[in-house]
């Protein structure tokens, strides 16, 4: 079986403390605790198997056993598709990835075949590992940038909890068509399905909460450069923001106009900055924008590489 190991040296301070209120405190879900119960070889302090009612003592070697495999997420429908893929960096428990534009990041309907969750799969595959595609946010198709996977069901589930309690920080860099009021400033506006449609969304009094925080980079009248800040996460929010604001994101089918010139919405997946669901170690991303971006902002007039970032 393919499994994350994981050892907790116990220190006095936890002595006396059961398993099951240590592992809690690190982030260990019910059905990830349920899961170590099922594994005859789950939950062991040394060599000896033990149940989550154990009592700890200082200097205890207690050791848990994660099968990959275990998920919420069912994945048999995905099969590995050898394509390339940017590895922003790997360790056991993440993965973060510098998604290309045009490609979805999850199977759909008509859509079985090319996305990411194929490619990681062929990636896991290659190495022997057992996969489950446990994306801890999602990008639509056609936004670029860094995405991050959880590897077992563990850090994608202490990620998740992080990303609902915002210690997942995210920007944004968008290209957007005209100019925002502010040269900064803050989009509070709440976000709803669009009557009618299976797909777009709109700002209504009666949707959930959306806050987006905004920086103008460049402009020159015609275009805009933003660097963007989600506080939430709801479905199309900066497209839906920057379009309410009256300066959509160029390209944008769905809430602007299209423009053969860059072929996608110009929005792009620019940092992220997360902690280390095992380690507790704090990391940091950068994606800088994709070629077709820079090269639409240069026939727009205006030179990326001039832009104080």
């Amino acid at each position: 079986m393919d499994y994350r190991k994981i050892t907790y040296q116990i220190e006095e301070k936890d002595g006396g403390r059961t398993v099951l209120s240590y592992l809690k405190e690190r982030g260990y879900s019910s059905r990830v605790l349920a899961a170590l119960k099922r594994n005859p070889y789950g939950i062991t302090i040394g060599k000896k198997r033990v149940t989550v009612q154990k009592q700890l003592r200082p200097g205890d070697q207690l050791t848990v056993r994660i099968a990959n495999k275990e998920s919420q997420v069912a994945n048999e429908h995905i099969p590995p598709v050898e394509m390339p893929l940017e590895i922003l960096y790997e360790d056991e428990d993440v993965l973060v990835l510098n998604k290309p534009p045009r490609l979805a990041t999850h199977p759909s309907q008509g859509n079985h075949g090319n996305t990411l969750a194929n490619g990681v799969a062929f990636y896991m595959a290659q190495q022997g590992k057992e996969f489950v595609f446990r994306p801890v946010h999602r990008l639509d198709k056609d936004t670029s940038g860094a995405i991050l996977l959880g590897k077992n069901a563990h850090s994608a589930g202490v990620l998740g909890e992080d990303l609902k309690a915002k210690r997942v920080e995210r920007t944004y860099l968008a290209i957007l068509e005209g100019s925002l009021p502010e040269q900064a400033g803050t989009v509070d506006a709440p976000i709803a399905r669009l009557p009618g449609s299976v797909l777009a969304r709109h700002v209504a009094p009666k949707g959930d909460r959306a806050v987006t925080h905004y920086q103008v980079l460049a402009q020159n009248g015609e275009i805009s450069l933003v660097r963007l800040r989600l506080e939430t996460g709801r479905t199309h929010q900066i497209r839906v923001h920057m379009a309410h604001l009256g300066a959509p994101v160029a390209g944008d089918f769905l809430y602007g106009r299209e423009d053969p010139a860059i072929g996608r919405q110009a929005l792009h997946s620019e940092t992220l900055t997360f902690t280390q669901p095992v380690t507790g170690e704090q990391l940091f991303f950068r994606c800088p924008l994709p070629r077709d971006m820079t090269d639409y902002l240069k026939l727009k007039g205006i030179d990326y590489e001039t832009i104080d970032l």
